[in-house]
């Protein structure tokens, strides 16, 4: 050990942390400056040298602003001194739950010199650090051990930081390794005990709690003001001695490694590469599996043990971690425990708390999970749970159960449907030809200024059935920007505003193919059948979509539906716009297309509109390549998972508080406070239930069965082999709208698509 380079290190933050006491004495001189004005004016009087009308005046003044200033001073160093600062959370340990640990710890101490922690805790994370809860705040700090040597007159040193260690290096790294690691940490307890520098660090963070209490809202007009003043001045303090508490952290970590050079130094850069890959693991297995699970409802007790099992699967895959499998013959840091297993789960919830914000303590919706049954209390469950939520939005978009009535159950939820939705075909200009036969609400007309006047056709509606017009709710949006490639270029109904029940919502009309009008232009770009047209078009009822056989705006429709002016067609009308085009028939020509009064749509001749540029993407991204039958689908999922979850939320927010869950108030308000991934994509979302929706007609068809696998999370096993050549074949028929590769893969693994599968 460099005894200088401990030296330079700790005189460097010493001479820091006095700079920081410097701008508190400047504050406190600011405070007293009035007091001691008046102090003087006093003295002058009592003397008879300062006297008359005007110092008689100036003291009244300066009395009455030292007052003030002196009970604002004193208000904002109660609040200062009294704050709660902000304390890490987590699993606190007990000395006589690892008294092996303890001593470890001690003995570590011992050999650097410096003061042992007052107590260790476990934080669900890949990192280790000191943490000062000496404050009153925090409960009462622990007693310090009998002192014979410093009388009763001696100052005492003050209470040692508390060693927090994160609980994935207790199970992935040896206890060697672990010693190592906790070298230069534990080293940091010898700056921290200086009298300045602890000084310093208490008057940082009583300012940063400080700032925390002011920002606290609900508040009353009055006191919003006295926060707003105490806030001001706390964080001018924080401004004058940040970059001087920045330096004196610095300072003690420089003095903290250099101490620690003596102690393990060969053995302590293996640990630091065992240290990159616990956090490696750690993180494969936060996002892959535990995240899941936590969506669920479930929360896995034993996240730590899956560490090691997902670390000795990486060494299993990877030639180059193979050196790191030998070393778990040797004993686990764990061991330092009573009870690891209960340790290793208030860690796991701790972590579900902290990372996705689950409950703070166990219930009926948040139970534990062993890795023994998460294939299926989770893998399956979230198959299904999310097959079901596919299955809803089609039905919300008047997608047929089954194309083909001879299935062995039509109405079931079967891959066949989703399959049959999601494919891209060349006819699928005239898609709502397919269900011109099954369509019972051609000849309903709803009023004019309905929801189906925006171009949306309000699904669940009277005579709603089929693949119509308006099946692909929220996919074409009428006007000159052409149809809707994005779920934010698409119609309401594209997020979810689907208004179930609207009177005369006929679905089954189809676009212009459908009733033999000319085909639409390149700016009528929509795969249903429903064109665009300019953006002065009149607002249409919903029958203007589906009664009378002509999607709203489309372009170069030979006339529009009489519906479009306020009236509704006729029965007869009805039937003729239902009925498909003669096969033999000229592509282009109208058949027996009902004549309407004049509307501002342009004529069959007109040149088509131009197309308007799409809201700018941000820079750096790209529009997610997908159909614009994916696009209304995956938006309608987007918007089914928002109402779920804000039902949840809902629901446990009413719910009882406990006292375990008062103790996360502070935290409540921002939780999850470190989140693991962003919000899923639209795109993404409509992946994983299709995905979902082909592993629920593995397990029932073929006999597949979900599993774990511990650096991809949720599997499916194929005659004992893991199936990891899905996901290609699933976005070919997202992006493209080709089922063929998928459909290829069905059949030589022997699924069937069109057998229903058992939802939740």
């Amino acid at each position: 050990m460099s005894g200088i380079g401990v030296e330079a290190g700790a005189q460097a933050a010493r001479s820091r942390a006095l700079a920081v006491l410097r701008v508190r004495g400047r504050a406190l001189a600011v405070a007293l400056l009035p007091a001691g004005t008046e102090v003087i004016l006093l003295t002058g009087a009592s003397t008879g040298r300062l006297v008359g009308p005007g110092w008689d005046a100036a003291r009244w003044v300066v009395g009455v602003l030292a007052v003030l200033v002196l009970l604002a001073a004193a208000g904002i160093a109660v609040v200062v001194a009294r704050a709660r600062p902000a304390m890490s959370p987590t699993v606190p340990v007990p000395e006589g739950s690892a008294p092996d640990l303890y001593g470890m710890v001690r003995d570590l101490a011992d050999r650097l010199d410096v003061p042992a922690p007052s107590a260790i805790a476990l934080t669900p994370d890949c990192d280790s650090w000191l943490e000062d809860r000496a404050h009153s705040a925090h409960g009462p700090p622990p007693r310090p051990a009998p002192d014979e040597i410093a009388g009763p007159g001696r100052r005492r040193t003050p209470v040692a930081p508390v060693l927090v260690i994160g609980s994935p290096f207790l199970w992935w790294m040896r206890v060697g390794e672990l010693r190592a690691v906790l070298a230069p940490v534990i080293a940091g307890t010898g700056p921290s005990a200086h009298p300045d520098i602890a000084a310093a660090r208490r008057f940082v963070r009583g300012l940063d709690a400080a700032v925390a209490v002011a920002s606290t809202g609900g508040r009353r007009p009055l006191t919003r003001g006295v926060c707003a003043a105490l806030g001001w001045v706390a964080r001018l303090l924080l401004r004058g001695c940040r970059e001087h508490a920045t330096q004196m952290e610095r300072g003690v970590a420089a003095a903290a490694a250099e101490r620690a050079q003596a102690v393990d130094y060969g053995l302590r850069i293996v640990a630091q590469e065992q240290v990159g890959l616990a956090y490696a693991g750690w993180d494969r297995l936060l996002t892959r599996v535990a995240l899941p699970a936590w969506r669920m409802g479930r929360w896995p007790s034993r996240l730590d043990a899956g560490v090691v099992a997902a670390l000795t699967e990486l060494s299993r895959r990877d030639r180059l971690a193979e050196g790191f499998a030998s070393r778990l013959g040797e004993r686990p840091a764990c061991d330092l425990l009573e009870e690891p297993g209960a340790v290793d789960e208030a860690a796991s919830l701790l972590a579900a708390r902290l990372f996705h914000g689950g409950p703070a303590e166990s219930g009926p919706d948040w139970a534990p999970v062993d890795w023994q049954a998460y294939p299926e209390e989770v893998v399956d469950r979230t198959w299904r749970a999310e097959a079901a939520r596919l299955h809803r939005v089609l039905d919300t978009l008047g997608v047929r159960p089954s194309p083909d009535p001879r299935t062995p159950d039509p109405g079931g939820p079967t891959l066949a449907r989703v399959l049959d939705h999601l494919t891209a075909t060349a006819e699928d200009e005239g898609w709502g030809e397919m269900d011109a036969d099954a369509g019972t609400g051609a000849g309903e007309a709803g009023p004019a200024g309905s929801p189906a006047a925006t171009g949306v056709v309000a699904c669940g509606a009277p005579g709603a059935g089929g693949n119509g017009a308006g099946a692909d709710v929220g996919a074409v949006a009428t006007g000159a920007s052409g149809s809707a490639s994005r779920p934010d270029q698409a119609a309401p109904g594209a997020q979810g505003a689907v208004a179930a029940g609207a009177p005369g919502a006929g679905t089954d009309g189809a676009g212009p193919e459908a009733t033999g009008a000319p085909a639409p232009s390149a700016s009528a770009s929509g795969t249903d059948g429903a064109g665009t047209g300019p953006t002065d078009a009149p607002a249409a009822g919903p029958a203007a979509s589906g009664a009378a056989g002509t999607a709203p705006g489309a372009t170069g429709a030979p006339t529009p539906s009489p519906s479009a002016s306020g009236t509704g067609p006729s029965d007869s009308q009805a039937d003729d716009a239902a009925r498909p085009a003669p096969a033999d028939a000229p592509a282009g020509l109208p058949t027996d297309a009902p004549a309407g009064p004049p509307t501002d749509l342009p004529a069959a001749d007109s040149a088509p509109a131009a197309r308007e540029p799409g809201p700018q993407l941000p820079f750096g991204e790209e529009e997610d390549p997908t159909t614009e039958r994916s696009a209304a689908l995956a938006a309608g999922l987007s918007a089914e998972l928002a109402r779920e979850e804000a039902a949840g939320v809902d629901a446990s927010a009413a719910g009882r508080r406990s006292p375990v869950s008062a103790q996360w108030d502070e935290f409540a308000c921002g939780l999850p406070l470190f989140p693991l991934q962003p919000q899923r994509t639209a795109r993404e979302l409509l992946a994983d239930h299709v995905t979902a929706m082909v592993c629920c007609a593995a397990v029932d068809t073929a006999g597949a069965v979900p599993a774990l696998d511990w650096l991809d999370g949720p599997s499916l096993l194929l005659g004992g082999e893991r199936a990891a050549d899905l996901a290609p074949k699933v976005l070919t028929l997202i992006e493209e709208g080709d089922p063929g590769p998928l459909r290829d893969w069905l059949a030589a693994s022997g699924i069937r698509p069109e057998k229903p599968v058992r939802l939740v």
